[in-house]
């Protein structure tokens, strides 16, 4: 069994290495990694309906679609991620919590009384510590979750604050849990590199025929590879979203403003906006956006390059907000 402790902190490289991972390496696998502040959404999630799109931009937060199905987490220097990739055997029934196991007695080892709940996620005193998620395909497992250890709990529930109606859509939301830090439970104080080098020592102990991998030139090559072609890419995170229509009001010019949007594949198909405004303004803007990504610098860019009308020519944000693209 490989066991894998990469210090990349980049969620488009990680996510990358995964699907690299599960995808080349026929033998089980251990991965445990880190990521600098993302937000990580299912594979299934409309990724901005998930996330706080003004705080994600203001702090330049990474927003990453992954493999697996599940809701969205939000990622920092204190959360430790852990994969576990391995054969399904054909015709069995895959008992997921399995892989919690090693977990479970690694935290119980260190005085936390860790426990296993219906979605597999692992909590303490009822907070949750870590969230999981899988992906099967063409006989292969991939099973991951966070660990929870000193997040940034003010970051993590503001990047992940949505206004509730804005979207309408067939994609799987998220279920919001009370979180909580496993550095809390701990006694003496352990910092997350520490708890980290615990983790990965563990493993090598209790995982059967354990042994540390390092990645290749060429396997780095291909992950990179990987990540810039998919995941580093807006029509992956964002322009895999399920169809979803959205309504979003702002202030313009003292008067409420209104856009509509029907966006598919990424691409807005209808728009409409509202307000007490000429309806031939109105229309024409609506025609100048039809069939642009549903993302800021699209559309400012067609907005820039055209003669607007008033009132849309000198308030230009006011018209990106109510798009709410990212």
């Amino acid at each position: 069994m490989r066991l894998i402790n990469d210090g990349h902190t980049d969620a488009c490289f990680n996510l990358a290495a995964e699907e690299y991972v599960f995808e080349h390496f026929p033998e089980r696998c251990f991965m445990l990694w880190c990521n600098e502040p993302a937000i990580v959404v299912g594979r299934h999630q409309n990724a901005l309906a998930e996330v706080n799109v003004e705080y994600v931009r203001r702090n330049g937060i990474k927003v990453v679609r992954r493999l697996s199905g599940g809701g969205a987490v939000y990622h920092d220097a204190g959360n430790l991620n852990f994969t576990f990739i391995e054969r399904q055997d054909t015709g069995q029934t895959v008992d997921f919590s399995r892989f919690s196991a090693p977990i479970i007695a690694l935290l119980r080892e260190k005085g936390v009384e860790a426990e296993i709940g219906k979605r597999d996620e692992l909590s303490v005193n009822g907070a949750k510590i870590s969230g999981v998620a899988k992906h099967v395909s063409r006989g292969r497992i991939l099973y991951h979750g966070t660990l929870l250890f000193s997040g940034n709990l003010t970051a993590l529930t503001e990047a992940l604050r949505t206004a509730p109606g804005k979207f309408s859509d067939k994609a799987i939301p998220s279920v919001r849990s009370k979180v909580g830090n496993i550095s809390e439970y701990l006694s003496p104080p352990t910092d997350v590199a520490q708890f980290r080098a615990a983790v990965f020592a563990y493993m090598l102990r209790h995982l059967p025929h354990a042994r540390e991998y390092s990645y290749s030139e060429a396997d780095l090559t291909a992950v990179r590879q990987l990540r810039d072609e998919k995941y580093a890419r807006w029509e992956w995170n964002f322009g895999q979203s399920p169809p979803y229509a959205m309504t979003r009001s702002v202030a313009l010019d003292g008067k409420t403003f209104s856009a509509s949007l029907n966006v598919r594949q990424g691409i807005i198909r209808q728009i409409r906006f509202e307000g007490p405004f000429p309806e031939n303004s109105l229309k024409t803007l609506a025609q100048l956006l039809l069939n642009t990504p549903h993302r800021q610098d699209a559309i400012r860019s067609k907005l820039t390059s055209s003669r607007l009308t008033d009132p849309f020519r000198n308030n230009i944000d006011a018209v990106l907000e109510a798009m709410n693209g990212l």
